[in-house]
């Protein structure tokens, strides 16, 4: 099995992480464990960057509705940039796109935080 890891770093108030290797029901919890470390922070705008992942599962996207709502209700958003074109088209057959803004680049992701 591939590895999954997880770095973070903020960017104009924006905290970017950044996501690689395999995401799924075995390294979905290390990606809850993030979000909550951010929520427990009061750290709401959160763009993440899909450049060094390779795979996505149900359980991976799973994560993501699970604190989207919380996100929002506190002035935040999860915006995502840098998808390769499979792990997009996942994305895409779950209507992910009617709910979530995607970007080609981190920097127009943050800027639309800022705007």
């Amino acid at each position: 099995m591939a590895d999954f890891k997880i770095t973070t770093n903020e960017s104009q108030s924006v905290t970017v992480m950044n996501i690689g290797g395999y995401l799924d029901a075995h390294t979905a919890p290390e990606l809850e464990k993030e979000f909550d470390k951010l929520l427990a922070e009061n750290k709401y705008k959160v763009v993440v960057n899909f450049k060094e992942l390779s795979y996505i599962s149900s359980a991976g996207l799973g994560v993501f509705m699970a604190y989207i709502e919380t996100m929002r209700e506190n002035g935040g958003d999860i915006k995502f940039c840098e998808l390769k074109d499979d792990v997009y088209e996942i994305f895409d057959l779950l209507g992910f796109p009617v709910l979530y803004e995607f970007f080609k680049t981190e920097d127009e992701a943050i800027k639309k935080f800022n705007e």
